[in-house]
Formats: structure tokens, C-alpha cells, sequence
């Protein structure tokens, strides 16, 4: 059946990137419309030496690359070839937009966002925002009056925007994440199926301050025979970490985890940063966590993610200031009691919304004319 536009199937364009936060709830609604409508048109728009350059091709999906740069909240010499930058990229992104010829752009942020969002826009394309904080990013707050949707995934998230265009929606997260097999990711890891298994990441580019606490307390973690440490350090880190590799039998150390289904599958507890997706995918696979939210990030939006988890009992909050002081023992507290950990993640199954992703297709897909 042909379709308004003329096209056979839907086009759909993805703009976002930059951390795992931006790129896979873009992936994420792409599998979800690819579900809907095998036949839609597909691609996404980012930036070269990111993570978006691997992660998208890795999922399936045709990648542009648009030069774009971010404006720096500090004074600093580089906010001045901000202007240039931004010219260059939002001619690529006009061209490029208007070469696809999309029925419909969705951006989750990031710099490469903005300049694809208003070419689009510029040229009489529907835009569609997902904003995955309950503290908006700069891009989505600037795109807002343009935007034909707003998908939000907290309540709070609301107030920076025009309350007619806004969806509460959740997060997207990836479909792998609800169906990955324990007894399956043990053995990818090479885990024994009695293991207690403590999962460690601080984002796709790494945590500083996780990093450094692992370093100098994972031998006390590991005093317990029957724990193992799974340690993504993050890319920035890991050449740092790298000769911790191999220090003891049951520390697996990680530049970079593709398959996170597979390792909160096989973990028993997380200790995390406390970014919205790594929350929501914390809820949609029930998994007991350890929160120390970054003190680093806008409007300290993470305590709010991690207070909100752990009011519901879903998580237990650190900050940031007290890992030192309290990792070894919480960690050790969390391991040894099974029925706690079967409570947090009871609470934190309460709190998802595993269909984030397919209810943000299906509105993008209307929006397209596809129903």
C-alpha cells in the first residue's frame, strides 16, 4: 500500500549520540518500528570517532556522518570554532536530510542532535524529541517549539516543555535486555552458576571515580571466594586499568561491554553511575543496584534518578563522597542477603516500562502516515 508521501514504506531518520544515553534509545525505537514495519527505511545521522560509528552498524542500520562540535559551558578556546563547526554541520545535515528525504526526523540527543532537528524542521519536516532526563538537555529545550512530539521519560521533564507536546513514555530500551538467559550469560562469561557476580560500569566512556575505587578495593571485594567481579572501565580508562587484568582469577576487566544483556543477566548486583537509561534498564531487567550518582552532570540529575530507585527500594544510593568509606561493606551487605536482593529487584520491575520503545514507534509511525 503506498504511502501519503508516495514512499512505499516509511522513512524514518535517527540524530543522536555521542554516549550509550544518546545512542541506544535511538537504536532501540529503530528495532521497534523495524518490528512494526519490516520494510521501513531506516538511517541515522552522528559523528565519526564516537560511539554511534560502531554501535549503529553494529545493530544494522546505515550511518552519516555530520561534522558537529559542542559549545563548551567554560570559557575556552574552543567555543571559537563553535560557529564554523555548527555552519559546516548543519549544511551536511541539510543536504544530507533532504537526500533521505525522511517523512520523519526523532532525536535523543546529543550534538550531533541539533543541526539535523532544524535542517529537518527548516525544510518542513515533522521533528521528534526524546528526552530521557528528567533535567532536559540544552538540544530538546531549543527544538521543543518546533518539535511535532516530545517523549519524556519523567514526569518533572514536563515543565521545560510545551505540556501539549509532551508523552510520558519512558525510556527505550533495548528488546535484548528482557529476554537475555542467566544460565546462557554465565557461561558467555565463564561464570560458575554459584557465583555471586557484582557488575561495574560507569557509562560507555567509564567513570573516573568507579574506576578508582575498584582499583583500590578490588582485591577486599574478592576476599570472598565466592565473589567475582565483572569491571567495565570504560574506553577512556582502560589503558589506564589494563594491567589489572589478569591480577586475580575472578576480575574480568572490560574496555567496553556490547552484549549488556548478557552481563546484568549474569550479575546478582550492579554498581553504577545513575544516568536515566542505565536506570531504566536497571527496572526493565530487575536488577538490585548500588547508585552513586555523578556529582558532575547538570541540575545533579542522577541523585534525583537514584533517590527516586531508591525511595522505591530498587537501589541503594552512594555518593560519590562515601565510596571509599562504604563500597566494600554495602557490597558485601547486598551479596550475602538473596532475599533483599530478590526485593530490590521486585521494586525496580515495578517501576519499568518495557514497552517505552514500541510506544514511541507506534506515535513516530502515525506521525509518518504508517498505521
Amino acid at each position: 500500500m503506498p504511502h501519503p508521501s508516495g514512499h512505499i514504506a516509511p522513512r524514518i531518520l535517527f540524530a543522536g549520540g555521542g554516549t550509550g544515553g544518546h545512542v541506544y534509545p535511538a537504536i532501540a525505537i529503530a528495532d521497534a518500528v523495524r518490528a512494526l514495519v519490516p520494510d521501513a527505511a531506516i538511517a541515522f545521522a552522528g559523528t565519526r570517532e564516537r560511539l554511534e560509528w560502531e554501535a549503529v552498524p553494529k545493530a544494522g542500520y546505515p550511518i552519516h556522518a555530520i561534522t558537529v562540535v559542542g559549545l563548551q559551558r567554560r570559557l575556552t578556546w574552543r567555543n571559537l570554532a563553535f560557529p564554523f563547526k555548527l555552519v559546516q554541520g548543519l549544511a551536511q545535515s541539510r543536504s544530507y536530510v533532504q537526500a533521505f528525504d525522511p517523512d520523519v526526523v526523532v532525536g535523543t540527543g546529543g550534538y550531533v542532535a541539533g543541526p539535523v532537528l532544524l535542517a529537518a524542521s527548516l525544510q518542513g519536516r515533522p521533528i521528534v524529541l526524546q528526552e530521557q532526563n528528567a533535567y532536559a538537555g540544552l538540544t530538546n529545550r531549543l527544538l521543543a517549539r518546533r518539535a511535532a512530539q516530545i517523549h519524556i521519560a519523567f514526569p518533572e521533564a514536563r515543565r521545560y516543555f510545551p505540556p501539549e507536546k509532551c508523552r510520558l513514555s519512558g525510556n527505550p530500551t533495548r528488546r535484548a535486555l528482557r529476554h537475555a538467559d542467566r544460565a546462557e550469560a554465565r557461561r558467555a562469561f565463564d561464570l560458575p552458576e554459584t557465583a555471586r557476580v557484582l557488575l561495574v560500569f560507569g557509562g560507555s566512556l567509564g567513570s573516573a571515580a568507579l574506576n578508582a575505587a575498584l582499583s583500590r578495593h578490588h582485591a577486599a571485594l574478592l576476599a570472598d571466594p565466592q565473589t567475582h567481579v565483572i569491571w567495565q572501565t570504560g574506553r577512556l580508562y582502560h589503558d589506564r586499568y589494563r594491567a589489572l587484568d589478569g591480577a586475580h582469577p575472578r576480575l574480568r576487566l572490560l574496555p567496553y561491554l556490547d552484549r549488556m544483556d548478557q552481563a546484568y543477566a549474569a550479575a546478582d548486583l550492579v554498581l553504577c553511575r545513575a544516568g536515566a537509561l542505565t536506570c531504566s534498564e536497571l527496572m526493565v531487567t530487575g536488577s538490585p543496584a548500588i547508585l552513586v550518582p555523578s556529582p558532575n552532570v547538570a541540575e545533579d540529575h542522577q541523585t534525583r534518578n537514584a533517590r527516586s530507585m531508591a525511595d522505591a527500594g530498587a537501589a541503594v544510593l552512594l555518593p560519590e563522597a562515601e565510596l571509599d568509606a562504604r563500597l566494600v561493606e554495602t557490597v558485601r551487605a547486598l551479596l550475602d542477603d538473596a532475599d533483599h536482593r530478590r526485593r530490590m529487584a521486585e521494586a525496580a520491575r515495578a517501576l519499568a516500562r518495557p514497552d517505552a520503545a514500541d510506544e514511541i514507534a507506534r506515535a513516530v509511525l502515525a506521525l509518518a502516515g504508517h498505521r
